[in-house]
């Protein structure tokens, strides 16, 4: 009887529809990377939660991996990363190209290259194709990428433009210890700019109208400006030189989403400062104009970073011109804690970004 209800209850868990935008740790592990079972020496490091960036080794002198047949190629190491964007939105096409790039850069790659698949709509005029691949290659121009290749295709099985992005870079020597991944307990985690850049960059230009029924032009016009941010690759870099042990670009489901995917792929715990976490005035109020949690708005362009020297390292990304802040630390144990002056409150599991209650 016991083993009925279990495989009944088993069954029911693959039944229920999974919700709109990224799916949950828990579904990745059991629908998706429990088949990806085929494993190849090439590949240094591959598919994991929390890991949006794999490592690809060329075979060495020897032709190592390749019967012998390669033996002049030396030893290099390479990385892809591959994001979607399928939000409504009129600059998707940069959102994906960033997305792409900050993961190589979290990563401790330097990215060269891109490629780009982009699924349309039944009915989309050329000058549609075209105004999203002169955004896009605006995008991949302020991060020195070539759009190298891609597919473009038009279908009825889309209402919206999904375009998806894979970059492509060398990973440089330094950042060996950052994609190995390694525990870093007892560390400072520091955070870059501020939360929910993308969500209000994203908000502000699609919703505009609204938006100045309440607020000055002011307001908006920063919020709009928030996508200069969105590139990671400047204080990456800076963190890389200054010793990092972990980074993390945070995206789809905000900081929250975020730190709880850094925890999980670094295998430690957390304790958190909410107080420390820094935002831009125009994100609380856009967040308070569409009621939206400010902690789970899309976050591209804020990296995360652990370092055992959190001053030294705010204080070399400062000099770099980026703005940094330690909000806490690593823990040797599993709880992801959250200090909110005498309050105390568990992280949780990312939940779908907040933006989908405004633009789905």
């Amino acid at each position: 009887r016991s083993t009925l209800s279990s495989s009944s209850a088993a069954s029911d868990v693959y039944k229920r529809q999974m919700k709109t935008g990224k799916i949950s740790e828990s579904i990745l592990k059991r629908s998706v990377l429990k088949y990806c079972k085929t494993k190849r020496e090439e590949v240094v490091k591959g598919a994991a939660p929390g890991v949006d960036c794999a490592f690809f080794t060329y075979p060495d002198g020897q032709g190592r991996g390749t019967g012998g047949q390669v033996p002049d190629c030396q030893d290099k190491v390479f990385c892809a990363a591959t994001q979607t964007v399928s939000l409504p939105v009129i600059r998707a096409g940069c959102y994906a190209v960033y997305a792409a790039v900050n993961a190589v850069a979290a990563g401790g790659g330097i990215p060269f290259a891109m490629q780009m698949a982009l699924t349309l709509p039944e009915g989309t005029e050329e000058s549609e194709l075209k105004r999203i691949m002169q955004l896009t290659e605006e995008a991949a121009g302020i991060c020195k990428v070539q759009i190298a290749g891609g597919h473009t295709e038009v279908t009825g099985a889309v209402k919206y433009p999904v375009i998806s992005v894979t970059a492509f870079g060398y990973r440089l020597e330094a950042a060996e210890r950052v994609s190995r991944g390694l525990p870093a307990a007892g560390q400072a985690v520091v955070m870059t700019k501020w939360m929910g850049l993308e969500g209000t960059a994203v908000l502000a230009q699609e919703r505009e109208a609204e938006l100045l029924e309440r607020y000055p032009f002011s307001i908006t016009t920063a919020a709009k400006g928030f996508e200069k941010y969105l590139p990671v690759l400047p204080e990456a870099a800076t963190a890389l030189k200054s010793g990092a042990t972990a980074m993390h670009d945070m995206r789809n489901g905000g900081v929250f989403g975020g730190l709880y995917e850094l925890a999980g792929r670094l295998g430690v715990g957390l304790s958190i400062d909410l107080k420390k976490i820094p935002v831009k005035q125009e994100t609380i109020e856009i967040c308070e104009f569409f009621d939206l949690n400010p902690y789970g708005l899309l976050s591209g362009g804020s990296l995360l970073i652990v370092a055992e020297d959190g001053d030294g390292m705010v204080k070399a990304l400062q000099e770099a011109g980026i703005p940094a802040a330690v909000i806490g630390r690593t823990t040797d144990n599993n709880d992801k804690v959250l200090h909110n002056g005498e309050e105390i409150r568990f992280l949780e599991p990312a939940r779908p970004d907040e933006i989908g209650k405004v633009i789905a």
